[in-house]
């Protein structure tokens, strides 16, 4: 059995908490991402050689930092889609990575399952799993449905068939996301079951339906692994829901009672974190005098946030932006995230502390002609040799020992020591010690943005 973990969406509903560039399945939750969560859950089942990421090279060096922990020979596992091309794209992708570079046959099992959702109840999950494997192994594609407590319009519906065995049942119909009126007929029908987007087939059974419901899928996936990820553009965007699921009819649905919530939302969110005696979920540098039924939820270091006499409503806060909206209407940071994004607003997509391959940076300061920089740099790792046409950078070390090349002359800087590097310059930073490297750096000139920079060598192979 093998476990693919995909891991390339981008959420929104969590924003201003997630960004496009640091999406849902990274953030923390009780001290742990939840790709992280997702990883370890599986630990129980099977070893980590045999779990797989599906991401993309922006979020690589994410899932490298996350689970290297874990597996110190993660980066072998990983499967990096070239764009993004929904669930069906990326689970042919896998296959024809276990097969052609992993050399596993058409009859071993495959387990898909996102890596941003939650499932408290371990041992239930593992026991569901388990009792469906044998139908698995006889063809039968298994979903996992999660019994619903309340009418959610936020997620799909199965509706279940014919029981099979206990907790196992035929799949009459997929549905996906309805209004709340049909959700609420549902929960009263009591045949539906959320659609908790996990899969388990074998190799063989999944391609026989990709053959038989989306042969031009199929015929695509016939090509060789390279020749597959330089044509990836071209396959279609489909989820494997509508391509698969919908039609086949070796569907069968595990009944689940596993704790499971997707995190879809802060209404979510707060539906699995602790609350206080008023029924809050507290989390930062908070003040709050008679406040109940709601969240407030704080990263930032630099603020306190003090509240009175307030009920039923959502507080979010990050270092450079802030959400205000009553309990209920986290449906609509969806939309409004899209809104930001069609201005480009880069609230949006990055936030002020920004995660690279070697580090990070904070941006603590920006205005006309300057920027400032709080640079972290890992142990026995460099940034790319480069140059900025626009900007000079002085370096001041605040922490550890930096290896400083400028036009190609090597310099240490220590503690309190500093380096200018002029515009156009070819240079390069590096923390060849065994400590974080950490450094002040202040950009001057007629464009500090980002995109101002030209690499000549990247150990990571950025362009």
């Amino acid at each position: 059995m093998k476990v693919v973990i995909l891991a390339g969406g981008s959420g929104t509903r969590l924003w201003p908490v997630s960004r496009e560039n640091y999406p849902k399945q990274f953030i923390k939750i009780n001290g742990e991402s939840l790709l992280l969560g997702t990883y370890k859950r599986f630990l129980k089942l099977i070893n980590p050689e045999d779990i797989y990421i599906v991401t993309n090279n922006r979020y690589k060096f994410y899932v490298i930092n996350d689970l290297s922990i874990l597996n110190a020979k993660i980066e072998e596992n990983i499967i990096l889609e070239p764009v993004a091309k929904n669930t069906s794209a990326a689970i042919l992708l896998s296959i024809k990575f276990l097969t052609e570079k992993k050399n596993i046959k058409e009859s071993e099992l495959i387990f898909i399952t996102p890596s941003d959702h939650i499932i408290i109840k371990e041992n239930e999950f593992i026991s569901a799993i388990n009792s469906v494997k044998e139908f698995v192994r006889d063809g039968y594609i298994s979903t996992f449905g999660i019994k619903p407590n309340i009418a959610h319009s936020g997620y799909g519906y199965i509706q279940i068939g014919a029981k099979i065995k206990k907790d196992v049942f035929s799949v009459k119909k997929f549905t996906e996301k309805p209004d709340m009126e049909t959700a609420k007929k549902y929960i009263s029908d009591g045949k539906y079951l959320w659609n908790s987007g996990m899969f388990f087939f074998s190799v063989k059974t999944i391609l026989t339906e990709f053959k038989k419901y989306k042969p031009q899928m199929y015929k695509f996936y016939r090509k060789d692994y390279s020749d597959m990820i330089n044509d990836f553009t071209s396959l279609e965007s489909i989820s494997i829901d509508y391509s698969i699921m919908e039609k086949t009819d070796r569907a069968i649905v595990a009944s689940s009672d596993i704790g499971w919530s997707d995190i879809g939302g802060w209404e979510s969110f707060g539906d699995v974190m602790s609350k206080d005696v008023n029924g809050n979920v507290i989390t930062g540098n908070l003040l709050i005098d008679n406040v109940k039924n709601s969240i407030i939820y704080s990263t930032s270091e630099k603020r306190l946030i003090s509240l009175i006499d307030l009920e039923d409503i959502m507080v979010i806060d990050t270092d450079d932006a802030t959400l205000i909206t009553k309990k209920g209407s986290g449906e609509k940071v969806k939309k409004m995230v899209s809104d930001l994004k069609a201005r480009n607003f880069k609230e949006a997509f990055e936030h002020t502390t920004v995660h690279r391959p070697w580090g990070s940076y904070t941006v603590l300061e920006e205005g006309p002609r300057y920027k400032i920089k709080r640079i972290f740099v890992k142990p026995e790792h460099k940034l790319s040799e480069q140059m900025h046409y626009h900007r000079s950078e002085h370096w001041v070390v605040i922490k550890g020992t930096a290896k400083v090349s400028v036009d190609s002359r090597e310099y240490l800087v220590h503690e309190n020591e500093s380096m200018y590097v002029p515009k156009s310059t070819k240079h390069r930073l590096e923390n060849p010690g065994k400590v974080n490297l950490e450094l002040i750096e202040v950009q001057n000139g007629e464009y500090v943005g980002e995109d101002d920079i030209v690499r000549f060598d990247d150990i990571y192979g950025r362009k």
